[in-house]
Parts: C-alpha cells; sequence; structure tokens
C-alpha cells in the first residue's frame, strides 16, 4: 500500500495525469452554499445542479446518507457528491453533522467507480470542515476503503 499523499493546494485543481475525482462530502438536507463546495461552484456549475436535482427527486434515486453521485465535469475529471453528514450545523444544534458509517458506504462505492474508471481520487479532509468529524476517524476509512484497493489518494490542504 502506498498511503495517501498530502499536498498543500487546491483540491478543485487535483494534480497529476488521467482519469480523477474529486471527492467530497454533503449533506443529506440538499443544502449547498458553505465549506468546500462553494469552490467546486466556482470552477463548474455542474456538481451543484446534479445535487440539487438528485435531492429534489429523491423518492426513488437513492439519495440518502452513504450514496455518491458522479458528475463528470471534463472529459477526464469527476466529482463524487458523497452524502455523509446528516443535516447541518446551527447554532442551536448539538453533536456534529458527520456520518462515519455513511461516508465509509460511500468510500466503497467510489472506489468501484475508480478502480473501474482507472482514476486516482482527490479530496479535502473530508467530513472534517462544516461536518465536525475527525480526520483521525476518515483517514483510516479512506486507507481500508481506497488505498487498499490501489486508488491513488491525494489529500489537499489549503493554503500556500
Amino acid at each position: 500500500m502506498t498511503g495517501i499523499t498530502y499536498v498543500r493546494g487546491d483540491a478543485t485543481a487535483p494534480q497529476g495525469k488521467g482519469v480523477r475525482i474529486i471527492a467530497h462530502v454533503c449533506n443529506d438536507l440538499g443544502g449547498w452554499g458553505k465549506g468546500f463546495v462553494v469552490a467546486l461552484s466556482r470552477r463548474w456549475r455542474e456538481p451543484e445542479a446534479a445535487f440539487r436535482r438528485w435531492h429534489r427527486e429523491r423518492a426513488g434515486n437513492g439519495f440518502g446518507l452513504g450514496a455518491v453521485q458522479f458528475v463528470q465535469v471534463e472529459p477526464y475529471l469527476w466529482v463524487a457528491n458523497m452524502v455523509g453528514q446528516r443535516g447541518i450545523r446551527t447554532g442551536r444544534s448539538t453533536g456534529v453533522p458527520v456520518r462515519y458509517e455513511a461516508i465509509d458506504t460511500a468510500l466503497a462505492a467510489l472506489a468501484d467507480q475508480a478502480v473501474e474508471l482507472g482514476a486516482s481520487v482527490h479530496m479535502p479532509r473530508i467530513g472534517c470542515g462544516l461536518a465536525g468529524g475527525k480526520w483521525s476517524r476518515v483517514e483510516p476509512l479512506i486507507e481500508e476503503r481506497l488505498v487498499a484497493r490501489g486508488v491513488a489518494v491525494t489529500v489537499y490542504d489549503h493554503g500556500g
């Protein structure tokens, strides 16, 4: 196993050649407007539009915790909208919205897609921003689901 590569940079501009998938965590309310998704939407309209449509038509399309939606944004570039948080954090809320089991389920589906496409996976520290998760809980899931299957993973820490 090669492990996870950590770099400083912008996960919306993934490094390397070949097919790449940008993975990130979304909430199960259909909300899109804070955190990493803002940077995604600055670059492409499709991931947000697809996510909102997926949520709006959720009655029969599998939308829910642990589900993943793959949106192609360039010929060799995809965005994986992974539903890994229950609701959002508000001033009144207690606890954190992250759902590690849902992230694990979504990462398994992401691994299948990455292997099928021969893709590398690029992401911020998923589930650890607004979702309130701990990287010490997320990192082993990535190693087990992606790295163990031979998928190259790059994690981007923002900043210079």
